[in-house]
């Protein structure tokens, strides 16, 4: 993100991309609770917000060459196995009632961030405009 989107949304724009990339791991996950031997999967996302802002705590990777992959731009899309609640005999650790009450749950987070950038640039407009 460039450091204008930064001053005037904060982490939303960033958050916004976070929970999109949720949506659709709880989206596959879902599409998968059949599958035998599937693992549930889902995104840390307090863990990637604190990295994609660079507030991450440890060492941090760095680009020692160019090409090399940005490790910032990664932090997003590292997923973590969820723990099952009950596992299955097929090895599928989906649970349906989970993932779909966590895909709603993302879906509030993904519109709040959403509104708050619309308000943002509702509110510019405004100052640029002079409320006319």
């Amino acid at each position: 993100m460039s450091s204008i989107n930064d001053n005037l949304f904060g982490l939303h724009s960033q958050a916004l991309d976070l929970w999109q990339r949720r949506s659709e791991v709880l989206a596959s996950n879902l599409a998968n609770a059949d599958t035998p031997g599937y693992l549930a999967r889902d995104v840390d996302f307090k863990q990637a917000l604190a990295s994609a802002s660079g507030q991450s705590d440890g060492l941090a990777m760095a680009i020692t060459q160019p090409g090399q992959i940005n490790p910032q731009a990664q932090a997003s899309t590292q997923l973590a196995y969820r723990v099952p609640t009950q596992p299955s005999m097929d090895g599928n650790t989906v649970d349906a009632q989970t993932e779909q009450a966590n895909f709603a749950a993302n879906g509030v987070h993904y519109q709040a961030s959403l509104s708050f950038i619309t308000a943002q640039i509702h509110m510019l407009r405004t100052a640029i405009t002079g409320g006319q």
